[in-house]
């Protein structure tokens, strides 16, 4: 048997190993954080059936042997938003699909919207390697429209693939893990096979918040909600949280509070039952809100918020 040196090996493992970023891009709410939460098999991004709840680029991982995709979940890319936040989440996504080496281009199935179609034009004015993927398909009627769908959107640009999937079913996820698998390069792993992402706990407890706060609201509190950690520390065995609520206008105050405090207090025992899981023990949570006027509109705001 012949001898191989140190660097022979390396070169062989990078030779069979398979890695690289996999961008979620898309107009807002079309699918891709329920989409990244089904293929890493747990929930890093939060969703809500509000449009533009992803505001950060989140990393979720997925291993098999050979293979590690670090796909990345962007906020949905939007036309007509003039708030500095929407301008802030359009840059984020864009950055994403400018750095990624596949983008992964999800669509609605059976709806085609001049923003899916404003989006398409950024993967082609990128020039990056897409595949697209069909998402909802469980929800498609009538059925026998999406094959012709498919075509549709087969003809308007030279996807590499194209792969229905539906992410609450789990239906056609091992395929399309698949198929991304071959457009990635030959590369060793990026992150450590035992990271699921490269969001911290403390960011992962905010966004928790924040999802139990849009669900909660509903429409009353649009967007200008914001989440901080002010304390995070392990205190008589049990982790205690103390989060400032950030509203940008006076009078939604009492409307995040609610009378006699009654929807803060739902907020919170929701979200600490979630944060309790998370961290696999128990859980001191405490909430305030705040009034930071206009903190949408304000790059410092944003930047202190980790949203620019």
């Amino acid at each position: 048997m012949g001898e191989y040196s140190q660097r022979d090996c390396i070169v062989m493992q990078s030779e069979t190993f398979r890695a690289g970023f996999a961008a979620l891009v898309g107009r807002p709410n079309v699918g891709k954080s329920t989409l990244l939460n089904a293929l890493v098999g747990e929930k890093l991004s939060i969703v809500t059936p509000r449009p533009q709840t992803t505001r950060h680029r989140i990393t979720g991982l997925v291993n098999r042997p050979n293979l590690q995709i670090a796909f990345v979940d962007t906020p949905g890319l939007h036309v007509g938003g003039k708030r500095a936040l929407n301008k802030a989440m359009n840059r984020t996504a864009a950055s994403a699909l400018a750095d990624a080496d596949l983008v992964v281009f999800v669509v609605e199935a059976l709806r085609w919207t001049d923003e899916d179609a404003a989006v398409m034009q950024r993967i082609r004015d990128s020039g990056r390697p897409a595949v697209a993927v069909i998402s909802k398909v469980d929800l498609a009627k009538p059925r026998d429209r999406l094959l012709p769908f498919m075509a549709e959107l087969t003809a308007q640009y030279a996807f590499l693939d194209v792969v229905p999937v539906s992410s609450k079913q789990g239906d056609n996820l091992e395929p399309l893990i698949a198929t991304i698998a071959k457009h990635l390069p030959q590369s060793p792993q990026l992150f450590d096979e035992d990271d699921r992402t490269d969001r911290d706990l403390k960011f992962r407890i905010t966004e928790i918040i924040r999802e139990k706060l849009t669900l909660e609201l509903n429409q009353e509190v649009p967007y200008g909600i914001a989440v901080e950690i002010e304390k995070m520390a392990q205190e008589e065995h049990r982790q205690v949280i103390h989060a400032v609520i950030w509203v940008d206008r006076e009078g939604q105050k009492p409307i995040v509070i609610g009378a006699g405090g009654a929807r803060l207090k739902r907020v919170g025992t929701s979200a600490r039952r979630e944060i309790v899981g998370l961290l696999g023990g128990r859980c001191h949570l405490e909430l305030w809100v705040k009034v930071r006027e206009n903190w949408a509109d304000n790059a410092q705001a944003l930047r202190s918020l980790g949203l620019e």
